[in-house]
């Protein structure tokens, strides 16, 4: 399935404003806002983190299935999809981030 197809299966972001992704010391590592060019990512991020409860290596690969054709080409192009470059990481090193939703007011 296409990403674009697979944003339409996705639970709703209007309500957000962003995520933060927050290390293991406590410190926000990222930020993914709700605007144009990242309410994809902010989408896939929010679904894995209410499967999962975290950015977890096993959530890390199931966002990876998620951006479908767009791994490839972030595996193909480091550094032109930081969030799924961020992804790739995870699952690799076997860490995990937590995140915390900002609500849109």
């Amino acid at each position: 399935m296409h990403f674009s197809e697979t944003l339409k299966t996705l639970p709703g972001i209007s309500h957000l404003a962003c995520l933060n992704l927050i290390g293991a010391s406590g410190e926000v590592v990222a930020t993914i806002e709700n605007k144009s060019g990242q309410t994809g990512s902010l989408a896939v991020y929010n679904h894995l983190a209410q499967l999962y409860g975290a950015i977890t290596p096993e959530a890390a690969k199931k966002g990876l299935e998620l951006y479908g054709e767009q791994s490839e080409d972030a595996r193909q192009n480091p550094g032109r999809h930081p969030h799924i470059d961020r992804l790739i990481g995870l699952a690799e090193r076997n860490e995990t981030l937590r995140v915390k939703q900002v609500f849109a007011v």
